[in-house]
């Protein structure tokens, strides 16, 4: 086991070696790339194409808003997928990957490259509170509690614009120089307690092969942003997401008679504390990481020292080095603090969707598209952030783009994600079918030409 030293030691030569190799790599990828030029003429065809379906993708993003479906259980949304895609004449349309995944071909009528894009479809549990005409009123049982589903991530957006993207293409696929690859990916808020899913699942049943994608393409709603503006963050863009789950186990005694029990809420206590000094005291100052406990449950009764304390919390790392040392760290705090107040512990460290890297080559080759489509004064340079998106895993297995799209009208308001007043305007939607379709035009035309 190392100690804290060779960890720290680890962890920065890890980043400094992974710098250097990041650097060769998007020199050599340049190298052999046909550039995009900010100023390059924008196929009128795209504009007019999107003016011809917006109408109709907004009335499908309005009924994929108000019936939303919980992960691994989208069996309405992944059936208005499909039929989309079959009446769009697709070459291909693949149904119940990874529970309810939809996979379409497009294949265009020019030789050229696979690109794949992808939309997440899942809703969350959280009732709506919107002034929407169009609000869900859908209840479930989740965890064996009645809940209400909404869209509160705008996933209905995501979905919606891809299949503005999917109309647009085939409408010009005579002239599509390569193939698209269309991923409508369930379950990315996470399967249900004991299931599999998300994209993990999807790469594992092989939806990147077979045709196999040279780069994959991705947006999420933002609700920090205007409609019309699009954020872009180059390189590490979303951290790796951990869960855990720790019982500390004590002796139950009376309150008033401490000295005869061993007190599991003081112990639980001071490892709270003891973990936020892993950031500050452990770990290199300039390498990100969070420890959030956001559960604990203990007692039953105000005069009664408990048996046990449970907590539940998340990590959010960049670094894999740092993601070991934490892990490693959390468990050697337990020890001596269970250790001193004569009790024990149990950690369930749970290693979920890894860190979101947005390929640097890629990124300096696609960012003029975005500029070019919707000024270069609306797009937003935007920092890394602790949050999470399982899009991690289809980017670890080729160079993925990942960018946010502005969803709230000037001078409007929305609730921040996952809360019931989080609100994503329609006009958002047009945007991102410009923002995507020119992206994947752009990437088959330069990796044709730099092919030739």
């Amino acid at each position: 086991m190392k100690t804290n030293a060779e960890r720290i030691r680890a962890v920065s030569a890890t980043a400094a070696t992974r710098a250097a190799a990041t650097g060769l790599a998007v020199m050599a990828a340049l190298a052999g790339t046909a550039p995009i030029s900010p100023t390059a003429a924008q196929d009128p065809r795209v504009d007019e194409l999107v003016a011809t379906v917006q109408d109709t993708i907004i009335r499908l993003r309005e009924h994929i808003h108000q019936y939303p479906e919980l992960g691994n259980r989208e069996f309405n949304t992944a059936a208005l997928v499909a039929d989309h895609l079959r009446a769009l004449g697709f070459d291909e349309v693949h149904t119940g990957i990874a529970h309810t995944g939809v996979v379409g071909i497009l294949r265009g009528g020019l030789p050229g490259p696979v690109v794949a894009v992808r939309a997440d479809m899942d809703a969350l549990p959280v009732t709506e509170m919107t002034p929407y005409a169009f609000r869900s009123t859908v209840r479930t049982t989740y965890l064996g509690q009645e809940v209400g589903v909404s869209h509160a991530c705008g996933h209905d957006i995501h979905v919606a614009v891809q299949l503005g993207v999917a109309s647009v293409l085939a409408g010009m696929r005579d002239e599509l120089p390569g193939t698209v690859k269309f991923i409508f990916q369930p379950a990315e808020e996470g399967p249900p307690p004991g299931e599999d899913g998300g994209a993990r699942m999807m790469v594992a049943e092989g939806v990147l092969q077979d045709p196999a994608p040279s780069a994959i393409f991705g947006l999420h709603s933002f609700a920090e942003m205007e409609v019309g503006k699009v954020g872009f963050t180059s390189g590490p863009a979303l951290a790796a997401v951990d869960h855990f789950k720790i019982r500390i186990l004590g002796l139950q005694s009376h309150g008033a008679a401490p000295h005869l029990g061993i007190d599991p809420i003081v112990m639980a206590s001071q490892a709270v504390s003891a973990f936020q000094t892993i950031r500050s005291r452990n770990l290199p100052p300039l390498e990100p990481s969070v420890v959030t406990v956001g559960i604990i449950r203990g007692g039953t009764r105000f005069n009664i020292i408990p048996h046990v304390v449970e907590m539940e919390g998340t990590v959010r790392t960049y670094n894999p080095d740092v993601r070991d040392a934490v892990e490693q760290r959390m468990g050697e705090i337990l020890a001596g603090i269970t250790a001193a107040g004569g009790g024990t512990y149990e950690l369930d460290y749970d290693r979920g969707t890894p860190a979101t890297i947005n390929d640097p080559a890629l990124g300096e080759r696609m960012l003029p598209t975005l500029a070019r489509v919707v000024g270069e004064e609306n797009v937003v340079d935007l920092d890394p952030t602790m949050g999470g998106e399982d899009f991690a895993y289809f980017a670890n297995e080729v160079p993925g783009f990942f960018f946010r799209l502005g969803q709230v009208i000037p001078g409007g308001t929305s609730g921040g994600h996952h809360t019931p007043d989080f609100q994503a305007d329609n006009s958002a939607v047009p945007v991102g079918i410009r923002a995507m379709t020119n992206l994947l035009l752009d990437y088959l035309k330069s990796a044709r030409a730099a092919s030739e």
